[in-house]
């Protein structure tokens, strides 16, 4: 563990973990830290965010933790403390670095031990927008994460004149490791919007008798719910917008006619939002760090851990509605874009309860079939259908597959068809140069997202983390990877150290990530350049399917 002092300026701004009164809501976001030298330090800190007492683990006492601003070609040092009394770590999210100063124990390095201290270092080779978090057990969920502004080395085509950033999280009460047991007891226990007799003669009515029963009967073989679209809820959840609840009106100021640039990170450990400004259109220029071709949409969702930078061209109203609803509309984090502190404008209504079908998960024209029995089906006999690994077959770590998966681009996803509204699809992301390596892969590599609803695990390949062996990458090699989702969850899958390049329908180079959402149902293929010697994470980034299972290593050797 590195001890050696070295120059350092410390972080401002701090009083933003001081709460207020009343509902005990937080200042806004932490003043920003910038420079090149920081000090950050990991503790527990009292909140009030909901009416109750809690205590959250927190960075330099703040929730989200300070806003790191840095510029692209300098040299950062970050000496991270353990005030706790466990392990902790932090994993600077999309930063390209090397393999020990990526944060993750167990494969990075040996993690934080209680009062000791790390220091990270590491060149920017990178601008935009970005964050970062806890990668120790599930100490992200309770408070440890927070943004990273990069500004570039060179002047940016856009223009505007306000930029602030929005980090969204979810927040519970009760502790994350109670959140576990409770799913690893009953998955469904957050599920609150499960379907009624009602819901059943609206869907007789809608779909006809034979087609609704033979629909109902899948699930049941299955023993699966069509809305359990979130495995936690606002049941226990409350959604932050930059540390407060929606009561908290977090707000960004603006004057009529200024176009303003809005940093979206979804930080939170379960949660995708769909966000929207009522009123306003959207531009997006930026995609996990990186320049997009500016499109304009009303809406878009962000998976767990994306980001996105948009420009909104600011009206004459006084005050417009940041909102951003859970994908299971349970709930939702909002603020103000206001003229002034104290504003506020109409929160809209929820949109519907979202429903899956059975085309959803891949199956379309197969709602009569025994789901129960996929994984001993004859898939060779069936050779229109998607193949499985026999990793999957007769495995109790795996309740469904997938049987006709497509790379649905262009779906806007679950609960955002055809709502009125545009909305940003993949299909619509492209970066503004070619295929960065321009080499064909060498190889392809199919992986499967699997998962046992009931038990509560989750894998690739029917292989859970403590059994399965490292994938192999070969130091400068081109590799195709495609993920293949056999579940009814939607994963957002991480690949740490290397970029992430999304190919379209035709095997042609669309935009480079850092997280690709993979909806259920989903075959999406992405390129991959084993540019960065060591070992990496790789897994989904809900937290407690990482935790449970949704994780491997990624070695890349010479």
């Amino acid at each position: 563990m590195l001890r050696n002092p070295s120059r350092r300026t410390f972080v401002k701004g701090l009083g933003a973990a001081t709460t207020l009164t009343g509902l005990g809501l937080w200042r806004p976001l932490a003043q920003a830290a910038a420079g090149q030298h920081f000090e950050l330090f990991i503790g527990l800190t009292p909140v009030n965010i909901t009416g109750r007492p809690r205590t959250a683990l927190t960075i330099n006492n703040s929730l989200p933790g300070p806003l790191l601003r840095w510029r692209e070609g300098d040299s950062v040092t970050l000496r991270v403390r353990n005030r706790l009394a466990q392990d902790t770590s932090i994993h600077w999210h999309g930063i390209i670095l090397p393999a020990n100063m990526d944060g993750v124990p167990g494969l990075s390095f040996a993690g934080i031990e209680p009062g000791g201290d790390y220091l990270y270092q590491f060149t920017l080779r990178q601008s935009g927008t970005y964050w970062y978090h806890s990668h120790s057990a599930l100490q992200e969920q309770a408070g440890v994460y927070g943004a990273i502004v990069i500004e570039p080395r060179e002047p940016e085509p856009h223009r505007y004149q306000r930029d602030h950033v929005l980090l969204f999280s979810d927040w519970s009460d009760q502790a994350p490791e109670q959140l576990m047991a409770t799913l690893k007891k009953q998955s469904d226990a957050y599920n609150y919007h499960k379907r009624t007799v009602g819901d059943f003669i609206d869907e007789v009515a809608d779909d006809g008798w034979r087609q609704t029963v033979a629909e109902r009967t899948a699930w049941a073989r299955m023993r699966m719910s069509p809305t359990d679209l979130a495995d936690i809820s606002a049941a226990t959840y409350t959604y932050l917008l930059n540390g407060q609840p929606p009561e908290g009106n977090f707000t960004c100021l603006f004057q009529p006619g200024e176009t303003v640039r809005l940093r979206l990170i979804n930080a939170s450990a379960m949660t995708y939002f769909d966000f929207r400004i009522p009123g306003l259109k959207l531009t997006v220029i930026a995609a996990d760090g990186l320049p997009v071709t500016p499109v304009s949409v009303d809406e878009l969702r962000i998976a767990v851990a994306e980001t996105y930078d948009v420009l909104v061209t600011v009206g004459d109203l006084p005050a417009y509605t940041l909102f951003a609803q859970s994908m299971d509309r349970t709930g939702f984090a909002r603020g103000t874009l206001a003229r002034t502190a104290g504003l506020q404008a109409a929160v809209p209504v929820p949109d519907p309860r979202p429903v899956l079908s059975m085309d959803d998960m891949g199956h379309g024209g197969m709602a009569g079939m025994d789901h129960s029995n996929m994984a001993g089906m004859d898939h060779a006999a069936m050779p229109a259908m998607q193949q499985h690994p026999a990793s999957e077959t007769g495995n109790p770590l795996v309740d469904m597959q997938t049987m006709a998966p497509r790379p649905n681009l262009a779906d806007p996803g679950i609960g955002l068809r055809n709502n009125g509204r545009r909305v940003l699809t993949y299909a619509d992301l492209r970066s503004p140069y070619p295929d960065p390596d321009g080499r064909a892969p060498s190889r392809d590599i199919e992986l499967h997202l699997t998962g046992h609803m009931e038990r509560f695990a989750w894998s690739f390949d029917g292989i859970k983390f403590s059994d399965a062996e490292p994938l192999r990458l070969t130091y400068g090699e081109r590799v195709r990877i495609t993920l293949v989702n056999d579940t009814m969850m939607t994963h957002p899958i991480h690949l740490h150290g290397m970029w992430s390049d999304l190919e379209d329908e035709h095997g042609q180079f669309l935009v480079r990530k850092h997280t690709i959402d993979i909806p259920p149902g989903s075959r999406r293929s992405y390129r991959v350049s084993a540019d960065a010697l060591g070992r990496w994470a790789y897994h989904c980034h809900l937290l407690y399917h990482m935790e449970t299972g949704m994780f491997r290593e990624v070695r890349v050797d010479e």
